[in-house]
């Protein structure tokens, strides 16, 4: 028995001390931070493609940052969104490989597809170093278990839309999704920055990916230093993928559909704008991308709208355009104007990142007092209640369209025309029940030219603008427009919240207006009568080819049989 028990105390120490060799072994080997070769050649890597945003140090103080929102992340802070890692931990080095590979979409960080994949693992590996946490064996990141997507259905749609409402993602996406939840406007990161909320009925625009396991991903880990809260510990995996669901079904598709062409089409009664956008059901939804107007002084380098969509519709007397945008919120006081100054010290003070006092970092929009004390976007109703201040500028919109039929290719300047083409300038301030006309011929020589003959109405609604114009096919002041012809437009939208006015705006480049007629001529007709007519016309010749030399053969033939004269 002793021998016995001897030997088993033995087995143990045996045991043990290689399990204590291989965990020694383990927390030798450290966390996944690279060789020195890799950290240097990522280093040599990040010098010239990553320092002009995220600057020297790491700490996103590059010195492009002041132009850069949402502001280049701070690496030093070990505060990353993108992950596969529970909220508060570090990434994966697998984690760094995909944010550098793919980018983060509609921000500042591109995809760098130009980059091999050992050099995309050699940057994150010197990304690693701006932090000592990264080589911190405790701090070794683990993902979490991440199941793959299981099928859509009707019923989990329904539990997400339950979900959403009960776990409070509304108060800061909004029923809809359009990002225009009450605390949209407070909502802050960890370092006191703007941040807004994604804007879930565009895909498209998430930081880390549209497709349904990423919005499960996001919706597990949290974003890393943002409101967005991780919610492992509080919904099940059933119910997560319930949400993502939900979410999944507020747009439908993760693409934005982008297209360069609005197509008009005919109806046959009086446009009635008292039936707003109920008149346009007949007509095709096109949607265009909106950049920030950085050209010409005053600039906006972020517009808050980054997608508009256009319906457009005729009768027999005008044509009519339905133009949407998202807003997170509607600025109907104020004033607002394409000729509006944003004085030189304004636009410093955005690109160096200061905030005047008592406004909001989102464009130095004012914000009333109960806003900027609201952190909390979970917090009671009666906190988001919270009446806004009056807004200084409205919400507003533009269509511009050539003042002339133009005869070439040529396209006035997208900014408002030029001297030598000149645009007609729809503009709605949304604040006023009317929109006006003016005449551009660039951005420092807007004129009001208006006739009165351009009329609208606008609506807001959940987190939505839909506004109508309307405006004579052949009006008294600018470009006729008929059946079968092809208009250069182009569209500016100003958010009052964020201060935009004047040349601070979103915009659009040159796309193309087409008045389909009203009765589209079918080619098979045409075809069809031109090969009959062609048939008829090689009947008719074969008939006198054969005709006639059909005669002179026979002719030919008869002579033949002739007897020949004999002499007497």
């Amino acid at each position: 028995m002793t021998s016995v028990t001897a030997l088993r105390g033995c087995f143990a120490i045996l045991v043990a001390s290689l399990c204590a060799g291989t965990m020694g072994s383990v927390r030798a080997q450290g966390p996944d931070v690279g060789t020195e070769a890799q950290r240097e050649s990522g280093k040599n890597l990040y010098l010239k493609n990553c320092v002009q945003c995220h600057g020297e140090k790491g700490d996103g103080a590059g010195y492009a940052t002041p132009h850069l929102y949402p502001r280049p992340r701070d690496f030093t802070t070990t505060k990353f969104k993108v992950r596969t890692t529970p909220n508060g931990a570090l990434p994966t080095h697998q984690d760094l490989v995909n944010i550098i590979r793919r980018g983060m979409p509609y921000t500042s960080m591109p995809a760098w597809p130009g980059l091999s994949d050992q050099e995309v693992s050699n940057l994150a590996y010197f990304i690693t170093t701006f932090s000592p946490d990264f080589s911190n064996p405790e701090n070794a990141p683990q993902p979490l278990e991440l199941p793959s997507a299981p099928s859509t259905t009707n019923e989990s749609i329904e539990l997400g839309k339950k979900l959403y409402a009960e776990t409070g993602c509304l108060k800061c996406h909004g029923n809809l999704g359009r990002g225009d939840g009450p605390s949209a406007p407070t909502l802050m990161d960890e370092l006191n920055h703007p941040i807004r909320a994604a804007d879930l009925t565009q895909p498209w625009t998430f930081r880390g990916g549209s497709s349904r396991e990423d919005i499960f991903r996001t919706m597990s880990t949290g974003l890393n230093g943002t409101p967005m809260p991780s919610f492992t510990d509080s919904l099940s995996t059933e119910q997560r993928w319930a949400i993502t669901d939900f979410i999944a079904s507020l747009s439908g598709t993760s693409e934005p559909g982008y297209t360069n062409l609005v197509v008009a089409k005919p109806v046959p009664d009086p446009i009635d704008l008292a039936k707003g956008a109920a008149s346009f059901e007949s007509a095709p939804v096109a949607r265009f991308p909106i950049l920030g107007q950085i050209t010409e002084p005053g600039r906006s380098f972020h517009p808050p709208a980054v997608s508009l969509t256009v319906r457009a519709i005729y009768d027999a007397e005008s044509i009519a355009l339905l133009v949407r945008w998202n807003d997170m919120s509607a600025q109907t006081t104020g004033k607002n104007g394409p000729s509006l100054p944003v004085p030189p010290e304004e636009e410093e003070q955005a690109a160096g990142g200061a905030e005047p006092a008592g406004t909001s970092p989102f464009g130095d929009a004012e914000v009333a007092p109960a806003q900027k004390t609201e952190k909390d976007p979970f917090a009671a109703e009666a906190a988001d209640a919270a009446p806004a201040a009056p807004s200084e500028f409205s919400d507003a919109v533009a269509i511009q369209i050539p003042s002339l039929v133009s005869t070439g290719a040529r396209k006035p300047y997208f900014i408002f025309g030029d001297a030598q083409s000149p645009v007609d300038l729809w503009f709605f301030d949304l604040a006023r029940p009317e929109p006006f006309q003016f005449t551009g011929r660039g951005s420092a020589d807007v004129a009001s030219n208006d006739t009165g003959e351009v009329t609208g109405v606008a609506s807001y609604d959940q987190g939505e603008w839909s506004v109508v114009f309307k405006r004579p096919l052949r009006a008294t002041s600018g470009a006729a427009l008929s059946p079968g012809q092809f208009m250069p437009l182009a569209f500016s939208v100003w958010d009052g919240f964020s201060r935009e006015r004047g040349n601070r705006r979103g915009l659009t480049v040159w796309y193309s207006l087409y008045v389909e007629p009203e009765e589209v001529p079918s080619a098979v007709g045409p075809m069809i009568r031109t090969a009959l007519v062609i048939l008829v016309i090689e009947l008719a010749i074969i008939g006198w080819v054969r005709r006639r030399y059909g005669s002179r053969a026979r002719a030919e033939v008869g002579d033949s049989m002739q007897p020949s004269a004999t002499r007497a």
